[in-house]
């Protein structure tokens, strides 16, 4: 089974630097609503911070969907024990 982990990480283009990456504690059932949250969350990042700030230090935010396997075991068969 396949889950997407978003991954956001917001810069300055002023200072050329970026902060350290911020995973979502959610994973997603697929690319497109892990898409849809980093495009939501960067939006409101962006005006939680500002016209004036982020014009200032040139902010942007950069986001990554991560595809990842989930592994779910296998039950162990039921039997007679010998």
């Amino acid at each position: 089974m396949k889950e997407f982990i978003l991954t956001l990480v917001m810069c300055s283009s002023v200072e050329n630097v970026c902060m350290p990456a911020h995973t979502w504690p959610v994973t997603f059932k697929d690319s497109y609503s892990c898409m849809l949250e980093g495009y939501q969350e960067s939006h409101r990042k962006i005006k939680e911070i500002g016209r004036e700030e982020s014009n200032k230090h040139g902010i942007y935010i950069k986001f990554d969907c991560t595809p990842y396997e989930i592994i779910i075991p296998q039950k162990k068969p039921v039997g007679k024990h010998v």
